[in-house]
């Protein structure tokens, strides 16, 4: 999954960082870019978690970090 952030106020390595703690085994960043006032992170799943427990799981990492309002989220199979 891509997560697309527009003017992001804190450090993108910071919510890297963030979400590798929190997906652990289950889950890695794979790609990242910034440019023009947005930059992405992508995610790739790799457990066996559903997509509504990866979701909620995902929300609740940008939730606590108090992004969640600047990121757009775009799932692939």
């Amino acid at each position: 999954m891509e997560i697309v952030f527009v003017g992001l106020p804190i450090d993108r390595d910071e919510v890297e960082e963030a979400l590798e703690a929190a997906f652990e085994l289950d889950g890695e960043v794979t790609g990242a870019g910034s440019g023009m006032g947005r930059c992405h992170l992508d995610l790739e799943i790799t457990g066996g978690s559903g997509a509504t427990a990866t979701l909620e799981r995902l929300r609740g990492v940008l939730s606590e970090l108090g992004i969640a309002e600047y990121a757009t989220l775009n799932v692939s199979d």
